[in-house]
């Protein structure tokens, strides 16, 4: 019997991800009052994160009904990345500056390559604004550039050392003002283009989905900060290094809210939304959310951008693919196949490079 179909199976899993949000507060209280061991919290974190990434992308789906796809992904961009910027600030004050590095240039290269790639995966061919996509891309190949001032003289003798910190702040500066011009245009044009449709709106009122955002934000950046806290412990036992685990398991873990979202928005037909989403959050992560931690990081133990070669050279690698994505402004799962497997080429020269 096929009564059910496609709606039915969309009902029964909307159910389990709505039971799932109990996971959130059950880590939390299980991690502050049991202390069950690392496998265990890691497990349970890395669940619960899965209904909270669909929360968020539930909530800014609803929230694009009012603002337009443009807005929509510049606010799951701004949500989803919060956990980012915890974690980062967390890792700095711990003394982790190789932690931090690594697992926010991993989280630019996973919205190019692995959130993009799902997206398109996941999409109906159609076409995608074009502009907006090229300049999301457009700010991380500038922002790598950039990258390359203090990073090159971080490839011989300290890393970390304080002139190299120093040298940090005015490309932090400059990339946080490239970020305001850049955004503050990019919504004004979006906020035009939204005012000429005349589409219903229907679902969530932008207070609620507003809320939602911010609740399930708050909750995932608990829930991350446990999972994060976990993952030393479980790399030792496996054997991964500090930098593998980083930029690729702590980048994935930060990016959980733009890889439901994207994904979720794709599949219901929303091509245009899922790519601002892993766009737009690229380009944050890349010009504000860096930036924004080598500043904050002057409170605690200053931050140097010294990235290794192999981060810049698959910044480099990511931004052009994308680019040419974007370019084509047009979605296709052969572009998010192509795409996908360059991440996993990414995730392997970083296992392979070890610590530094």
């Amino acid at each position: 019997m096929r009564s059910g179909g496609p709606l039915g199976s969309a009902i029964v899993l909307r159910k389990v991800l709505v039971a799932g949000l109990a996971l959130g507060p059950l880590t939390l209280a299980l991690h502050w009052l049991a202390r069950p061991g690392a496998l265990a919290e890691f497990v349970l974190a890395a669940a619960a994160l899965v209904p909270l990434a669909w929360l968020i992308g539930e909530a800014t789906e609803h929230a694009a009904d009012h603002t337009g796809a443009g807005i929509g992904g510049f606010l799951n961009a701004t949500f989803g990345n919060a956990p980012e910027l915890i974690v980062a600030l967390l890792a700095v004050n711990r003394g982790l500056p190789e932690v931090v590095r690594g697992s926010l240039t991993g989280s630019v290269i996973g919205n190019l390559l692995l959130v993009l790639g799902a997206s398109l995966l996941a999409a109906d061919e159609g076409p995608f604004d074009r502009r907006s996509a090229l300049r999301s891309v457009g700010l991380v190949g500038v922002s790598a550039g950039l990258f390359l001032v203090p990073a090159i003289g971080g490839w011989h003798g300290d890393p970390n050392r304080h002139s190299l910190a120093v040298l940090s702040l005015p490309v932090a500066v400059v990339l946080l003002a490239l970020y305001v011009a850049a955004t503050s245009r990019s919504l004004a044009r979006q906020h035009r283009l939204h005012e000429a449709e005349d589409d219903a709106l229907t679902g969530w009122s932008l207070r609620t989905a507003l809320a939602a955002l911010g609740a399930a934000t708050l909750v995932t950046a608990f829930v991350a900060e446990v999972l994060v806290g976990s993952l030393e412990d479980f790399a030792h036992d496996v054997g991964l290094s500090d930098f593998f685990v980083a930029a690729v398991i702590v980048a994935l873990v930060g990016n959980a809210a733009e890889h439901g979202g994207a994904v979720l928005v794709a599949r219901r037909g929303k091509h245009e939304l899922a790519v601002e989403i892993s766009l737009s959050s690229a380009a944050q992560v890349a010009v504000f959310l860096i930036p924004a931690v080598v500043l904050l990081s002057w409170a605690v133990h200053p931050l140097a951008l010294s990235f290794r070669p192999v981060e810049l050279g698959a910044l480099a690698a990511s931004t052009a693919l994308a680019a040419a994505v974007a370019a084509g402004g047009k979605t296709g799962r052969g572009r998010g196949a192509l795409l996908a497997a360059a991440y996993v080429a990414v995730a392997a020269a970083f296992l392979a490079s070890g610590n530094r």
